[in-house]
Protein backbone atom coordinates (compact mmCIF):
# COMPACT_ATOMS: atom_id res chain seq x y z
CA UNK A 1 0.00 0.00 0.00
CA UNK A 2 2.66 2.47 1.02
CA UNK A 3 4.85 1.25 -1.73
CA UNK A 4 1.82 2.41 -4.68
CA UNK A 5 1.42 5.54 -2.81
CA UNK A 6 4.90 6.47 -3.04
CA UNK A 7 5.04 5.65 -6.77
CA UNK A 8 1.59 7.58 -7.41
CA UNK A 9 3.28 10.77 -5.86
CA UNK A 10 6.93 10.50 -7.40
CA UNK A 11 5.08 12.33 -10.71
CA UNK A 12 3.79 15.36 -8.27
CA UNK A 13 7.33 15.27 -6.40
CA UNK A 14 8.90 15.65 -9.22
CA UNK A 15 6.75 18.43 -10.70
CA UNK A 16 7.19 20.29 -7.54
CA UNK A 17 10.90 20.04 -8.08
CA UNK A 18 11.08 21.58 -11.42
CA UNK A 19 8.71 24.95 -10.01
CA UNK A 20 11.05 27.40 -9.02
CA UNK A 21 10.65 29.02 -5.64
CA UNK A 22 8.18 32.03 -5.60
CA UNK A 23 11.36 32.91 -3.16
CA UNK A 24 13.85 32.62 -5.81
CA UNK A 25 12.02 33.78 -8.50
CA UNK A 26 11.74 37.12 -7.07
CA UNK A 27 15.34 37.31 -5.42
CA UNK A 28 16.86 36.84 -8.82
CA UNK A 29 14.46 39.27 -10.57
CA UNK A 30 15.10 41.55 -12.32
CA UNK A 31 19.13 40.53 -13.19
CA UNK A 32 18.22 37.30 -15.13
CA UNK A 33 17.01 38.89 -18.86
CA UNK A 34 15.07 41.73 -20.07
CA UNK A 35 11.68 42.61 -18.99
CA UNK A 36 9.14 43.07 -21.82
CA UNK A 37 6.41 45.60 -21.66
CA UNK A 38 3.46 44.75 -23.80
CA UNK A 39 1.36 47.79 -25.52
CA UNK A 40 -1.51 46.08 -26.78
CA UNK A 41 -1.89 48.73 -29.42
CA UNK A 42 -0.56 49.87 -32.47
CA UNK A 43 2.71 52.63 -32.07
CA UNK A 44 2.00 56.20 -32.13
CA UNK A 45 -1.26 55.76 -30.58
CA UNK A 46 -2.23 57.94 -27.43
CA UNK A 47 -0.72 55.31 -25.40
CA UNK A 48 2.67 55.83 -26.72
CA UNK A 49 3.98 58.40 -24.53
CA UNK A 50 2.80 56.37 -21.41
CA UNK A 51 4.47 53.35 -22.40
CA UNK A 52 7.86 55.17 -23.14
CA UNK A 53 7.85 56.95 -19.95
CA UNK A 54 7.26 53.80 -18.02
CA UNK A 55 10.15 51.92 -19.70
CA UNK A 56 12.74 54.51 -18.93
CA UNK A 57 11.62 55.10 -15.69
CA UNK A 58 11.85 50.92 -15.03
CA UNK A 59 14.90 50.62 -16.80
CA UNK A 60 16.78 53.01 -14.90
CA UNK A 61 15.56 51.86 -11.46
CA UNK A 62 15.83 48.21 -12.02
CA UNK A 63 19.16 48.58 -13.60
CA UNK A 64 17.57 46.54 -16.15
CA UNK A 65 16.53 47.14 -20.02
CA UNK A 66 12.75 47.31 -20.47
CA UNK A 67 11.47 46.76 -24.18
CA UNK A 68 7.99 47.78 -25.40
CA UNK A 69 6.41 45.01 -27.39
CA UNK A 70 3.26 46.56 -29.79
CA UNK A 71 0.68 43.37 -29.99
CA UNK A 72 -1.99 45.24 -31.47
CA UNK A 73 -5.28 43.93 -32.65
CA UNK A 74 -8.84 42.54 -31.74
CA UNK A 75 -9.46 45.69 -29.67
CA UNK A 76 -6.14 45.35 -27.83
CA UNK A 77 -7.28 41.92 -26.93
CA UNK A 78 -4.06 39.95 -28.59
CA UNK A 79 -1.72 41.76 -26.60
CA UNK A 80 -3.96 41.39 -22.75
CA UNK A 81 -4.49 37.91 -23.99
CA UNK A 82 -0.34 37.01 -24.07
CA UNK A 83 0.27 38.63 -20.89
CA UNK A 84 -2.11 36.93 -19.21
CA UNK A 85 -0.93 33.57 -20.57
CA UNK A 86 2.81 34.56 -19.84
CA UNK A 87 4.77 32.96 -17.21
CA UNK A 88 4.38 35.28 -13.91
CA UNK A 89 8.40 35.90 -13.30
CA UNK A 90 8.09 39.82 -13.25
CA UNK A 91 9.78 40.05 -17.07
CA UNK A 92 6.05 39.98 -18.80
CA UNK A 93 3.93 43.42 -17.98
CA UNK A 94 1.24 44.60 -19.79
CA UNK A 95 0.13 48.61 -20.47
CA UNK A 96 -3.53 47.54 -19.71
CA UNK A 97 -6.52 50.21 -20.79
CA UNK A 98 -10.15 50.85 -19.71
CA UNK A 99 -10.59 47.70 -22.65
CA UNK A 100 -9.87 45.31 -20.12
CA UNK A 101 -13.21 46.76 -18.43
CA UNK A 102 -14.87 47.10 -21.69
CA UNK A 103 -14.05 43.77 -23.23
CA UNK A 104 -15.73 41.63 -20.93
CA UNK A 105 -18.68 42.56 -21.46
CA UNK A 106 -18.66 43.58 -25.48
CA UNK A 107 -17.12 40.57 -26.83
CA UNK A 108 -18.62 37.47 -26.82
CA UNK A 109 -15.39 35.22 -26.18
CA UNK A 110 -12.48 36.34 -24.58
CA UNK A 111 -9.76 33.77 -24.33
CA UNK A 112 -8.72 35.21 -21.09
CA UNK A 113 -10.14 36.58 -17.73
CA UNK A 114 -8.98 40.26 -16.57
CA UNK A 115 -9.77 39.23 -12.52
CA UNK A 116 -8.64 36.09 -12.85
CA UNK A 117 -5.56 36.20 -15.14
CA UNK A 118 -4.15 39.61 -14.47
CA UNK A 119 -2.20 41.27 -11.36
CA UNK A 120 -2.98 44.70 -10.65
CA UNK A 121 0.43 46.50 -10.34
CA UNK A 122 -0.49 50.27 -10.49
CA UNK A 123 -3.09 52.95 -12.12
CA UNK A 124 -0.86 55.26 -13.85
CA UNK A 125 -3.25 57.65 -15.59
CA UNK A 126 -6.66 58.99 -16.89
CA UNK A 127 -7.46 60.25 -19.71
CA UNK A 128 -10.83 62.21 -20.14
CA UNK A 129 -12.79 62.93 -23.65
CA UNK A 130 -14.68 66.52 -24.59
CA UNK A 131 -18.30 66.49 -24.68
CA UNK A 132 -18.08 69.20 -27.60
CA UNK A 133 -21.15 70.02 -30.03
CA UNK A 134 -21.92 71.99 -33.64
CA UNK A 135 -21.93 76.26 -32.58
CA UNK A 136 -25.89 75.64 -34.00
CA UNK A 137 -27.50 73.71 -31.30
CA UNK A 138 -28.60 76.37 -28.75
CA UNK A 139 -27.09 75.24 -25.67
CA UNK A 140 -23.70 76.64 -23.79
CA UNK A 141 -23.51 73.95 -20.88
CA UNK A 142 -24.27 70.33 -19.78
CA UNK A 143 -27.68 71.38 -18.27
CA UNK A 144 -28.54 73.38 -20.96
CA UNK A 145 -28.19 70.11 -23.17
CA UNK A 146 -29.69 67.85 -20.94
CA UNK A 147 -32.68 70.04 -21.30
CA UNK A 148 -32.89 70.58 -24.95
CA UNK A 149 -32.32 66.67 -25.80
CA UNK A 150 -34.87 66.08 -23.18
CA UNK A 151 -37.72 68.22 -25.07
CA UNK A 152 -36.35 66.90 -28.50
CA UNK A 153 -36.13 63.38 -28.20
CA UNK A 154 -35.10 60.94 -30.88
CA UNK A 155 -34.06 64.50 -33.01
CA UNK A 156 -29.93 64.44 -32.20
CA UNK A 157 -27.23 62.62 -33.45
CA UNK A 158 -24.01 61.71 -32.41
CA UNK A 159 -20.87 60.27 -34.01
CA UNK A 160 -18.12 58.05 -32.60
CA UNK A 161 -15.34 56.45 -34.19
CA UNK A 162 -17.25 53.17 -34.39
CA UNK A 163 -19.41 51.17 -32.41
CA UNK A 164 -17.94 49.93 -29.30
CA UNK A 165 -15.21 52.83 -29.42
CA UNK A 166 -14.59 54.76 -26.26
CA UNK A 167 -16.07 57.35 -27.44
CA UNK A 168 -19.52 55.62 -28.35
CA UNK A 169 -19.60 54.27 -24.97
CA UNK A 170 -19.05 57.54 -23.19
CA UNK A 171 -21.95 59.16 -24.69
CA UNK A 172 -24.34 56.31 -24.11
CA UNK A 173 -23.22 56.14 -20.68
CA UNK A 174 -24.11 60.01 -20.59
CA UNK A 175 -27.73 59.09 -22.35
CA UNK A 176 -28.64 56.83 -19.67
CA UNK A 177 -27.13 58.37 -16.67
CA UNK A 178 -29.43 61.58 -17.90
CA UNK A 179 -32.44 59.48 -19.27
CA UNK A 180 -31.50 60.86 -22.73
CA UNK A 181 -32.94 59.10 -26.90
CA UNK A 182 -29.86 61.02 -29.21
CA UNK A 183 -29.29 58.78 -32.10
CA UNK A 184 -26.06 57.13 -32.70
CA UNK A 185 -23.93 57.18 -36.02
CA UNK A 186 -20.89 54.95 -36.01
CA UNK A 187 -18.16 56.27 -38.55
CA UNK A 188 -14.92 54.49 -39.41
CA UNK A 189 -12.84 56.72 -37.27
CA UNK A 190 -12.77 59.39 -35.08
CA UNK A 191 -11.40 61.87 -37.82
CA UNK A 192 -14.86 61.58 -40.17
CA UNK A 193 -16.87 62.08 -37.02
CA UNK A 194 -14.94 65.17 -36.40
CA UNK A 195 -15.21 66.22 -39.97
CA UNK A 196 -19.66 65.84 -39.99
CA UNK A 197 -19.54 67.14 -36.37
CA UNK A 198 -17.96 70.54 -37.80
CA UNK A 199 -20.02 70.44 -40.95
CA UNK A 200 -23.54 70.18 -38.81
CA UNK A 201 -24.46 66.51 -40.51
CA UNK A 202 -24.41 65.49 -36.74
CA UNK A 203 -24.61 67.65 -33.36
CA UNK A 204 -22.24 66.20 -30.78
CA UNK A 205 -19.98 63.95 -29.87
CA UNK A 206 -17.36 63.10 -27.50
CA UNK A 207 -13.35 62.90 -28.38
CA UNK A 208 -10.15 63.35 -26.68
CA UNK A 209 -9.18 67.50 -26.04
CA UNK A 210 -6.44 67.43 -28.20
CA UNK A 211 -8.81 66.28 -31.00
CA UNK A 212 -11.17 68.55 -30.54
CA UNK A 213 -9.84 71.55 -28.78
CA UNK A 214 -8.30 73.48 -31.79
CA UNK A 215 -11.88 73.38 -33.39
CA UNK A 216 -13.28 74.80 -30.26
CA UNK A 217 -10.68 78.00 -30.69
CA UNK A 218 -11.64 78.64 -33.93
CA UNK A 219 -15.71 78.35 -33.24
CA UNK A 220 -16.39 75.28 -35.55
CA UNK A 221 -17.61 73.46 -32.67
CA UNK A 222 -18.22 74.50 -28.68
CA UNK A 223 -16.81 72.39 -26.15
CA UNK A 224 -18.94 72.30 -23.29
CA UNK A 225 -16.94 70.11 -20.37
CA UNK A 226 -14.30 67.15 -19.86
CA UNK A 227 -15.52 64.16 -18.86
CA UNK A 228 -13.49 63.22 -15.51
CA UNK A 229 -14.27 63.87 -12.14
CA UNK A 230 -11.53 66.25 -11.93
CA UNK A 231 -10.62 69.35 -14.33
CA UNK A 232 -7.98 68.99 -16.95
CA UNK A 233 -5.67 71.46 -16.40
CA UNK A 234 -4.85 74.10 -19.02
CA UNK A 235 -8.46 73.75 -20.08
CA UNK A 236 -10.79 76.08 -19.22
CA UNK A 237 -13.64 73.89 -19.13
CA UNK A 238 -16.04 72.37 -16.47
CA UNK A 239 -16.37 68.62 -15.23
CA UNK A 240 -19.48 66.89 -16.67
CA UNK A 241 -20.30 66.12 -12.92
CA UNK A 242 -19.90 69.52 -11.82
CA UNK A 243 -22.33 71.41 -14.67
CA UNK A 244 -25.16 69.27 -14.82
CA UNK A 245 -24.63 65.31 -14.16
CA UNK A 246 -23.95 64.64 -11.21
CA UNK A 247 -21.86 61.20 -10.68
CA UNK A 248 -21.02 61.04 -14.44
CA UNK A 249 -17.03 60.05 -15.45
CA UNK A 250 -15.75 58.22 -18.45
CA UNK A 251 -11.94 58.55 -18.72
CA UNK A 252 -9.38 55.67 -20.44
CA UNK A 253 -7.14 54.61 -18.18
CA UNK A 254 -3.46 53.08 -18.36
CA UNK A 255 -2.59 50.90 -16.41
CA UNK A 256 0.37 48.23 -15.49
CA UNK A 257 -0.46 44.53 -14.99
CA UNK A 258 1.72 41.46 -14.96
CA UNK A 259 0.42 37.76 -15.39
CA UNK A 260 -1.32 36.36 -12.14
CA UNK A 261 0.71 34.73 -9.57
CA UNK A 262 3.52 37.00 -9.85
CA UNK A 263 5.81 37.24 -6.56
CA UNK A 264 4.33 40.19 -4.39
CA UNK A 265 7.81 41.76 -3.94
CA UNK A 266 8.27 42.11 -7.59
CA UNK A 267 4.51 43.77 -7.81
CA UNK A 268 5.52 45.98 -5.07
CA UNK A 269 8.57 47.18 -6.18
CA UNK A 270 7.40 47.96 -9.68
CA UNK A 271 4.20 49.75 -7.90
CA UNK A 272 6.41 52.13 -5.73
CA UNK A 273 9.16 53.31 -8.42
CA UNK A 274 5.53 54.26 -10.80
CA UNK A 275 4.64 55.81 -7.97
CA UNK A 276 7.56 58.05 -7.57
CA UNK A 277 7.69 58.64 -11.11
CA UNK A 278 4.03 60.01 -11.57
CA UNK A 279 4.94 62.37 -8.37
CA UNK A 280 7.72 63.78 -9.92
CA UNK A 281 6.98 67.30 -11.41
CA UNK A 282 8.45 67.01 -14.74
CA UNK A 283 6.89 64.26 -15.62
CA UNK A 284 3.36 64.82 -14.47
CA UNK A 285 3.86 68.45 -16.42
CA UNK A 286 4.58 66.43 -19.49
CA UNK A 287 1.62 63.75 -18.78
CA UNK A 288 -0.52 66.84 -18.48
CA UNK A 289 -0.08 68.52 -21.27
CA UNK A 290 -0.72 65.53 -23.43
CA UNK A 291 -4.24 65.57 -21.45
CA UNK A 292 -3.45 63.22 -19.13
CA UNK A 293 -4.31 62.59 -15.50
CA UNK A 294 -1.03 61.23 -13.38
CA UNK A 295 -2.93 58.89 -10.87
CA UNK A 296 -1.06 56.27 -9.28
CA UNK A 297 -2.20 54.13 -5.31
CA UNK A 298 -1.31 50.47 -4.84
CA UNK A 299 -2.32 47.49 -6.50
CA UNK A 300 -5.51 46.76 -4.29
CA UNK A 301 -7.09 50.61 -5.53
CA UNK A 302 -6.47 49.18 -9.15
CA UNK A 303 -8.46 46.07 -8.56
CA UNK A 304 -11.27 47.74 -7.03
CA UNK A 305 -11.43 50.59 -9.68
CA UNK A 306 -11.48 47.46 -12.43
CA UNK A 307 -14.19 45.46 -11.17
CA UNK A 308 -16.14 48.83 -10.40
CA UNK A 309 -15.36 49.86 -14.20
CA UNK A 310 -16.19 46.13 -15.42
CA UNK A 311 -19.83 46.37 -13.29
CA UNK A 312 -20.35 50.31 -15.19
CA UNK A 313 -19.67 49.56 -18.58
CA UNK A 314 -21.57 46.51 -18.26
CA UNK A 315 -24.51 48.51 -17.76
CA UNK A 316 -24.04 51.06 -20.65
CA UNK A 317 -22.83 47.93 -23.15
CA UNK A 318 -26.06 46.11 -22.12
CA UNK A 319 -27.82 49.51 -22.20
CA UNK A 320 -26.18 50.60 -25.85
CA UNK A 321 -26.42 46.29 -27.47
CA UNK A 322 -22.85 46.99 -28.66
CA UNK A 323 -21.52 43.75 -29.23
CA UNK A 324 -18.69 41.91 -30.54
CA UNK A 325 -18.67 38.37 -31.31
Amino acid sequence: MHRRLTLALLPLAAALVLLPPVAAVAQEWPQARVIKLVNPYAPGGSTERVVRMVAQRLSETLKQSVIVENRPGAGSNIGNQAVAQATPDGYTLLNGTSSLAINVSLYSKLGYDPLRDLAPVVLLTHSPNVLAVHPSLPVQSVSELIAYARANPGKLNYGSSGNGATNHLAMEKFKTDAGLSIEHIPYKGGGPAMADLIAGQIQLMFNPPSSLMPHHATGRMRALAVSSRQRLEGLDLPTIDESGLKGFESSVWFAIFAPAGTPRPIIDRINADLNQMLKDPVTSAQLSKSGLIPMGGTPEDLAQLLKEEMASWARVIKASGAKVD
